[in-house]
């Protein structure tokens, strides 16, 4: 069995989601002996949530050659617009909590249905990763466990990983974020209990099957979505 969290070097928020899906943060995070881990673990797909203009190296990141990322398949799936004017009222500075998972649903169902249709059919084992590894990587997340019947409290213990996940890289990151900082457990606890009483607000307000029918992922699409997150064969 793979490890839950994968000795990725360079890695930041990654973990084993659920089946052969995994989650982290940045790809550009990654040097290039951790591309090779990734590959040896399997993957083969990685799904980029970010928008087009995020996905850029910084001077503090890792330098990656191209042949190491030849052996992947990298798609860009961005699950919102930025420039919509109702995500900008709603989202500022950024979507940054699961209160806002619903809004983003609403609307763009397209774009959250791509990125399913997209791990439906990607080959091998998929790394899906937004900026933070949290709240774009934490909606297709808390998505895939209700679809895939996972047990209760299994994304709120999801989205708490996350949080602390990149919390913790807070507070040794080179490059210091423009809207957050490390947080000590006496501010970080009340933020994480907030966060899991709205994700379960959203879990219950949302059939992810439905949702994926009625925006236009087949039955087959939705059929591979659940056999890869319980390891079926189908």
């Amino acid at each position: 069995m793979p490890d839950a969290v994968p000795h990725w070097e360079g890695a930041v928020n990654a973990r084993l989601l659920i089946g052969d899906i995994y989650r982290m943060g940045r790809s550009e995070w990654l040097t290039e002996r951790g591309w090779g881990q990734v590959y040896d673990d399997g993957v083969r797909t990685v799904i980029d949530l970010r928008n087009p203009g995020e996905r850029r190296r910084r001077p503090t990141d890792p330098v990656v050659g191209d042949a190491a990322m030849a052996r992947f398949a990298v798609v860009n799936a961005p699950t919102e617009d930025p420039d919509n004017a109702e995500y900008q009222a709603l989202c500022t500075p950024y979507m940054n909590h699961p209160r806002l998972y619903g809004d983003i649903v609403r609307l763009f169902p397209d774009r959250v249905a791509d990125v399913f249709r997209e791990l439906a059919m990607a080959e091998g084992k998929v790394v899906i990763h937004c900026s933070a590894g949290r709240d774009r990587t934490g909606l297709i997340a808390t998505m895939l466990l209700q679809l895939a019947g996972a047990e209760a409290g299994r994304a709120r213990a999801e989205d708490m990983a996350a949080a602390r996940g990149i919390n913790d890289w807070h507070r040794i990151s080179p490059v210091k974020h423009p809207h957050e900082s490390y947080l000590g457990d006496d501010e970080l606890a009340p933020l994480i209990a907030g966060r899991g009483r709205a994700l379960d607000g959203f879990v219950a307000g949302l059939d992810v099957r439905a949702f994926l029918l009625a925006n236009g992922v087949t039955p087959g699409l939705v059929a591979a979505l659940v056999a890869r997150c319980t390891g079926t064969i189908l």
